[in-house]
């Protein structure tokens, strides 16, 4: 199975920024993003297949957050601009396929990732 490794969480204040990033072992169909508040189910974030790095985003946070990867590094990242506390919790990524059909985003995880905790907080 696929390894999947996410890094760069921490304590940012209100209008900061972060970059995460997501890195696969071996290769992949795609990558998505999640995050998970506290208290609430997980939500997918964002969703970049491997062949030709084409990215949806299936939350409402895309007006916020971007995706963007580094091939030779097999990494995924994703940009987290003007955070609010609203933000707080842990990010994964995860292995896995997904496909966009009547603009709801839809995904298949096979790997999650080790989760990194953002927390948006002054």
């Amino acid at each position: 199975d696929v390894q999947l490794q996410a890094s760069g969480g921490g304590l940012v204040q209100p209008g900061g920024s972060l970059k995460l990033s997501c890195t696969a072992s071996g290769p992949t169909v795609a990558i998505s993003w999640w995050r998970q508040a506290p208290g609430k189910e997980r939500e997918g974030i964002s969703c970049t297949t491997s062949n030709d790095g084409t990215t949806h985003y299936g939350g409402s946070m895309k007006d916020r957050f971007s995706v963007s990867r580094d091939i030779a590094k097999n990494t995924v990242y994703l940009q987290l601009n003007n955070l609010e506390p609203e933000d707080t919790g842990v990010y994964y990524c995860a292995a896995g396929a997904c496909a966009l059909v009547n603009n709801v985003l839809y995904y298949e995880v096979y790997n999650w990732g080790r989760g990194t905790q953002v927390t948006v907080s002054s």
